[in-house]
């Protein structure tokens, strides 16, 4: 999808406009992939991250985002699941001129909620110019994050109390629902991969952090009914300028808060040619690792899976109204590492089977739940599918 250039250009004349070229398309394989990078920053060696300061806004990086996921229940045990994402999108290197409106950047926010009882998902889209009035991201006075009247904000400093308030009033194709939480920390920031480095090709990669722990306690809005939940969230972080390259069609990711206490995330890179990739990993964290500070490769209770210490196969698929076969059933096997971790199989399953996001980009994003060998309930997680088309069944199986 082009952005249309009076997004970018409104009240700013005729000079400002950008040329076709800068408008860059908000689909995975333009924004995460090998397009015109020219005069961006590159994620290409480690840094050191410093916080509060990296909650915030990377400017000098094409693609970052804000993102989070949550599973929780209400008083009965009916559970579901929540999305809020905040993409920002630089179409320039820099500002093309010096006013509020000529940033050159454009904001896509997306809000989900899965009701499982009901097996209904709800969806939102919001798609602004990057003008302050309009969305942006702060840290001055703690994390604060909007797009229209959606905000993610910090409310303390000392236990990472965020809230999140958004709504969505209905539409002629889509229902009204909303959410009023707060997250609270549990466990200390996780750099992922080489100590925040992600890579994903010899030429780069992005920086990228989670939260995977982070206690939920509010309530969802349906249109007849409000409902008080609680639950467990996870934020992932990441910013970046070109991430997937061309053999690349897109990604499967997962995000798995088991009951024991432990994080898992793994990701595989689906290649056009069904190869493994070189550059698949994750981190599992567990339950004893340190609740507050920062914590990633080399420290205790962390352990970086590269893609030799584990796999992913998909083992269900579901069939949505455009013939795109979707694998909502996988195994995650994550062999032992001769030392502290044994070897184990995990069972993971979409716990509602359409939780597409049929937004400016086509993904799925869902509520998933994940057992053992023997179907005992492990945990829930978040599953994320990108890439997929009516002709890719089976696509690197």
């Amino acid at each position: 999808m082009l952005l249309p250039a009076t997004l970018l250009t409104g009240c700013s004349g005729p000079q400002d406009v950008p040329t076709e070229e800068t408008v860059a398309g908000l689909r995975v394989n333009t924004v995460l992939g090998e397009v015109a990078d020219t005069g961006y920053l590159r994620a290409t060696s480690p840094r050191q991250f410093e916080f509060p300061a990296d909650h915030g806004a990377h400017p000098g990086y094409r693609t970052e985002w804000w993102y989070l996921t949550a599973t929780m229940a209400d008083a009965q045990g009916h559970e579901y699941g929540l999305q809020f994402t905040l993409f920002r999108q630089a179409l320039t290197p820099a500002p093309f001129g010096p006013g509020p409106w000529q940033t050159g950047e454009a904001y896509l926010g997306h809000l989900a909620v899965t009701d499982v009882t009901a097996q209904r998902h709800f969806e939102a889209e919001r798609l602004v110019r990057g003008h302050p009035q309009l969305a942006g991201v702060g840290v001055s006075e703690g994390l604060s994050v909007h797009i229209d009247d959606w905000t993610l904000e910090q409310k303390t400093a000392a236990d990472w109390t965020v809230g999140l308030r958004a709504r969505h009033p209905g539409d002629a194709h889509t229902a009204a629902f909303g959410v009023d939480v707060e997250v609270i920390q549990q466990q200390a920031i996780v750099l992922q991969g080489q100590r925040g480095l992600s890579l994903k090709s010899a030429d780069g990669g992005s920086y990228y952090y989670s939260m995977p722990r982070l206690a939920l306690q509010g309530s969802l809005q349906f249109s007849d009914r409000e409902v008080p939940v609680s639950g467990l969230a996870w934020l992932d972080r990441e910013w970046s300028t070109s991430v997937l390259p061309d053999a690349v069609a897109g990604w499967d990711w997962f995000a798995l808060q088991l009951h024991d206490g432990r994080s898992v995330m793994a990701f595989r890179l689906r290649r056009h040619d069904g190869r493994r990739d070189a550059y698949d990993h994750g981190v599992m964290v567990s339950a004893a690792a340190r609740r507050r500070g920062v914590i990633g490769a080399g420290d205790p209770g962390v352990r970086v899976l590269t893609r030799d210490d584990y796999e992913l196969q998909p083992q269900a698929f579901w069939r949505d109204e455009r013939g795109i076969d979707w694998p909502v059933g996988w195994t995650l096997r994550i062999f032992g590492d001769g030392a502290q971790s044994a070897a184990e199989t995990l069972h993971i399953r979409a716990l509602v089977n359409n939780q597409v996001m049929d937004t400016a980009i086509l993904y799925w994003e869902g509520i998933i739940g994940v057992a053992d060998d023997q179907g005992n309930d492990l945990g829930r997680g978040y599953m994320e599918l990108t890439g997929y088309e009516a002709t890719s069944r089976r696509q690197g199986d």
